[in-house]
């Protein structure tokens, strides 16, 4: 299974679903609206936001990518890649070679927790429990999650594509590193909606698995640099763009009184 997870079996489950979605888009000549009867939620959910998926790809990315900043971000870590290359890179890995840190369990852990297929995995189970409860602020926010997951994997697996160079390990597609990416773009997007207390450990945890994609010579420092920022970038810019959750034109938004009882709920609002 290590095998096949580094030969890019995370690479098949990403464009497989990139896929299946252009495919179900492709047979609505409009997006379908959920109607009530017989059947689950879910798959009606599903079924809606899978076909509008392509357009939010394509709209998220262009967002993402044609920010100054965003764009000044990638080209320094770009530059920062290149200039490590020349010389850090092998350095780091020999010392590392020689002073590894993960073995074992930890070290096979890290590896699970930080492949993307396990993100895609926990991001749809997320989902399913939400739209099953009729929870719109999680369905929303899980969706988003996937689509930045998407993004970073589109542009990851492209990216590698282009550079196509080896791994200490010797093994191909190096550059940059596919687990620290997704990683990194599920710490953002967990820092972006639910703030320190949850991006923080979300980081640390991120930073733990990024490590040890060099611990092991499965990436170059300068591929886990760029998956790095990668992610950051992905992250913050898709989860920031749709934190606030709209239905039927209102923003949404939690709501608490304090009283002699305290009251939650959800309030609309909307400008006329």
């Amino acid at each position: 299974m290590s095998e096949l997870k580094r030969n890019g079996l995370w690479l098949k489950i990403i464009l497989g679903s990139v896929i299946l979605a252009i495919g179900l888009a492709a047979g609505a000549s409009e997006p379908p609206l959920i109607k009530s009867g017989d059947g689950s939620y879910f798959f009606k959910s599903a079924k809606v936001d899978l076909a509008n998926w392509p357009d939010r790809i394509l709209e998220d990315s262009g967002d993402t990518f044609f920010r100054i900043d965003n764009i000044c971000a990638l080209l320094l870590a770009g530059g920062a890649s290149i200039a490590m290359h020349q010389h850090a890179d092998k350095e780091i890995a020999e010392h590392l070679d020689e002073h590894a840190t993960f073995h074992g369990f930890a070290d096979e852990g890290l590896n699970v927790l930080g492949f993307p297929g396990t993100h895609f995995a926990a991001t749809s189970l997320w989902y399913a429990l939400a739209a099953e409860n009729r929870d719109e602020f999680n369905k929303e926010r899980a969706w988003t999650m996937m689509t930045a997951l998407a993004v970073t994997g589109v542009v990851t697996t492209g990216l590698k594509a282009i550079r196509d160079n080896e791994t200490p390990n010797d093994r191909s597609w190096a550059w940059p590193s596919g687990h620290t990416s997704s990683s990194f773009t599920v710490a953002s997007v967990l820092d972006e909606f639910y703030g320190p207390k949850v991006g923080i450990p979300a980081y640390v945890l991120a930073s733990l698995v990024a490590y040890r994609m060099m611990d092991t010579g499965d990436h170059w420092a300068s591929d886990v640099v760029f998956g790095a920022t990668l992610g950051w970038v992905v992250g913050h810019t898709i989860a920031g763009k749709h934190k606030k959750l709209e239905f039927a034109g209102f923003e949404v938004l939690p709501y608490v009184a304090a009283g002699d009882t305290t009251v939650m709920g959800i309030g609309f609002i909307k400008q006329f």
